[in-house]
């Protein structure tokens, strides 16, 4: 099977076979004419689909209580917010960190981010803040925007990687707030993933990707956002953007002005999710231009993604955005490299989306994606 993902601008974000080929996913019409995601209905994981040795999978419009007793406990709970699923422990217990960073294959190096049930329980948690973050948190909170403040004493070291910063938001997401709220403590969560690989916005992916190595996975249906928080450091004058998210560039500055965009590290990371070489599949997948794959990767089995028309492109498979959408786009980004990824093929070549909006932070996960392999000759 050939898959080619393509941005055709006026039915837009398509993930397309080859004619004449199976096509991967669901929800093809036979006339090869595009179907808005609304068509397809939510995929759920359920209890009596979980295979033995995987996790407890819980509705979370019924299982807030016994998910919250895990986590006072010390165990791991997978939950969903508006950016993807998170990987859940309370910060407040070095022990239940350090599971995080064993069930992920974390290094211990890379910082979680702690979440809180209320933008109230900042300064109950860390003392007084700078009065720009305090103004960040009161303009986008609940939502996806993580701050860098000074650690508290209160969070052990571990959380933080050994930084004297610790990165945290309030999810906007009612069952993570409610979460939070009944468990009582802040929680560590960075995604639900094996570290460098994918990141979930469903709870299958969870289940698929880390199994029992979580305690319960709350099911709270496909995540909104699908792309992480952007995270930001205000404690100085300029805000700076330590990593592009699903908070667009745009709207911090039209909340604070001007911003400084620093994304990236390839040392010590000063943030969460900041690597070079992160979010990848497990298939190869290499940045190519526009209108084909590089010379040396022709006649390879794989898969093809970016904007602009593919020639020759069959019917659509996944539709990402029919309106051309890019937060639209964003949201399902990492649900159609999932599929992908599953589908057998032998890489995939992609290209970037429109530079602006929440598509910066699009390109900025692939590019990332891309940096995990390396061309052969």
């Amino acid at each position: 099977m050939r898959i080619r993902w393509s941005l055709d601008t006026p039915r837009s974000f398509l993930v397309r076979p080859r004619p004449g080929t199976t096509g991967v996913g669901h929800g093809a019409p036979p006339d090869g004419s595009a179907r808005p995601p609304t068509s397809r209905p939510p995929r759920q994981v359920s209890v009596g689909g979980v295979t033995t040795g995987s996790p407890r999978v819980l509705p979370a419009d019924s299982g807030i209580a016994e998910a919250a007793s895990v986590l006072r406990t010390g165990g791991l709970v997978a939950f969903p917010t508006e950016t993807v699923y998170g990987l859940g422990a309370n910060a407040l217990d070095a022990r239940a960190a350090a599971r995080i960073f064993e069930a992920k294959a974390r290094p211990s190096f890379d910082p979680l981010i702690t979440h809180l049930a209320d933008a109230a329980e900042l300064e109950k948690l860390v003392g007084p803040v700078p009065a720009a973050v305090t103004a960040l948190a009161e303009r986008f909170w609940p939502g996806p925007l993580t701050l860098i403040v000074d650690r508290p004493a209160a969070i052990p070291p571990i959380v933080t990687s050994g930084l004297a910063t610790m990165a945290v938001r309030v999810p906007d997401n009612a069952y993570a707030r409610a979460l939070i709220a009944e468990a009582g403590v802040p929680v560590a969560a960075p995604s639900a993933n094996r570290f460098g690989q994918l990141s979930p916005t469903r709870a299958e992916h969870v289940v698929r990707g880390l199994g029992a190595a979580v305690d319960v996975v709350l099911d709270g249906g496909p995540a909104r956002c699908g792309i992480e928080s952007t995270i930001v450091d205000a404690r100085g004058g300029r805000p700076v953007v330590l990593r592009l998210g699903a908070l667009p560039v745009e709207a911090l500055e039209e909340a604070a002005g001007p911003v400084t965009v620093r994304p990236g590290s390839s040392g010590q990371p000063v943030a969460p999710g900041t690597l070079a070489a992160h979010y990848a599949p497990r298939t190869p997948l290499r940045l190519g231009a526009r209108g084909g794959p590089p010379a040396a990767h022709r006649g390879r089995r794989g898969g093809r993604a970016g904007p602009g028309p593919a020639a020759g492109a069959g019917g659509a498979v996944e539709v990402l955005s029919a309106a051309g959408d890019l937060t639209e786009a964003a949201a399902r980004l990492f649900d159609a490299l999932h599929e992908l990824d599953a589908a057998g093929v032998g890489e995939i070549l992609v290209e970037p989306v429109p530079e602006v909006g929440v598509g910066r932070a699009i390109n900025d996960r692939l590019r990332r994606a891309a940096a995990t392999w390396h061309p052969t000759a």
